[in-house]
């Protein structure tokens, strides 16, 4: 109840102040547009730097006829709050997890969660820069959002307070997740207990024992001191965490035509900026992880990694009549995986 009325207060607020604009200022043209971008991740990681950079390249192109407010770290809204937010138009854009989508009801999205699904990155470029990725984002427009882009986070790892070298270490482990129904599948077919969890609660509860685990990239890991709390960290690149940068269709058809192409302009130039920085925050947080002693990192043998492969494949199949059996396959198509090689 208090999250709606806090959006309602919003969006009361927003409108007094489309009715109070004229009286207080002689044309709306001398008025920028105000885009606030809220995020729940640090200023310093790859989304948080390509939120910073769309603003930079937002209101230079349109020579200040944008305004961009940027909200990092859940200080607008939180994970569950922020869809809702967007939808009634109290926020004009976010950058969401992939995984955000199925609880909304466009579950192809979290074909993303799948385990392994894609082989590095240029597999995973085959299918976000290419047609399946456009038809996806297409989907989100019942839904009153207009998808604008895919933005890079990395390939996931796991940790946990021990070692994690085979699937069974991580047997009876209460491992952190975002919601998705397949993250939720993963690590069930690994007999570990996942649980549901706002980002922005990770980190106290690995602290204080609520969860033994988690999963995220490494410069999530890093930037919210994750690494602190827990002693093992290993290389499994099991899984993928992507965003699709999102905004209200209503609010983006209601632009004027020329600064709508100017926007559009700054987000291809900041995608192609934030999914180039990716791979270099996730290195530095790694070796800044490392440096820190805190916590031990593990690679994983050939053998080892096909072990964790083997294991977590059948959650593809399992996952066939939530996601689409079709959605998957035109995944395997793009990219070329075949499960049956392993």
């Amino acid at each position: 109840m208090m999250k709606h009325s806090r959006i309602r207060r919003s969006l009361i607020a927003c409108a007094l102040s489309l009715v109070l604009a004229p009286l207080s200022t002689p044309s709306f043209a001398a008025d920028p547009v105000v885009i606030k971008f809220s995020h729940v991740v640090a200023d310093d990681t790859p989304k948080g730097k390509g939120a910073l950079k769309f603003k930079e390249l937002a209101e230079q192109y349109t020579n200040g006829a944008v305004k961009v407010e940027v909200y990092a770290n859940s200080t607008l809204y939180k994970d569950k709050e922020e869809m809702e937010a967007l939808q009634l138009g109290a926020v004009q854009m976010l950058a969401p997890s992939l995984s955000k989508f199925g609880p909304l009801g466009v579950r192809e999205f979290e074909v993303f969660d799948l385990p392994y699904i894609f082989n590095g990155n240029e597999a995973l470029k085959k299918v976000t820069e290419g047609v399946v990725g456009a038809e996806m984002l297409a989907k989100l427009g019942p839904k009153g959002i207009k998808g604008l882009a895919y933005w890079d986070n990395g390939f996931k790892v796991m940790s946990a307070n021990g070692p994690i070298r085979v699937p069974d270490d991580l047997r009876g482990k209460k491992m952190r997740i975002q919601s998705s129904k397949v993250l939720e599948e993963q690590f069930r077919e690994i007999k570990a207990l996942p649980q549901v969890m706002a980002f922005s609660e990770v980190y106290q509860s690995l602290q204080t024992g609520v969860v033994d685990g988690t999963e995220n990239t490494v410069s999530n890991y890093y930037t919210q001191k994750v690494h602190e709390v827990q002693k093992h960290m290993t290389l499994t690149d099991h899984g993928y965490i992507g965003y699709a940068v999102i905004t209200n269709k209503k609010f983006w058809d209601g632009l004027p035509a020329d600064i709508r192409t100017q926007l559009d302009k700054a987000m291809k130039d900041t995608t192609d900026y934030a999914n180039r920085i990716a791979k270099e925050e996730n290195d530095k947080a790694l070796e800044a992880i490392r440096a820190s002693g805190k916590t031990e990192v593990h690679s994983l043998s050939e053998t080892e990694n096909k072990a964790f492969i083997k294991a977590l494949l059948p959650v593809h199949k399992r996952m066939e009549s939530r996601v689409g059996a079709a959605t998957i396959k035109s995944i395997y198509d793009a990219t070329g995986f075949d499960p049956a090689s392993f």
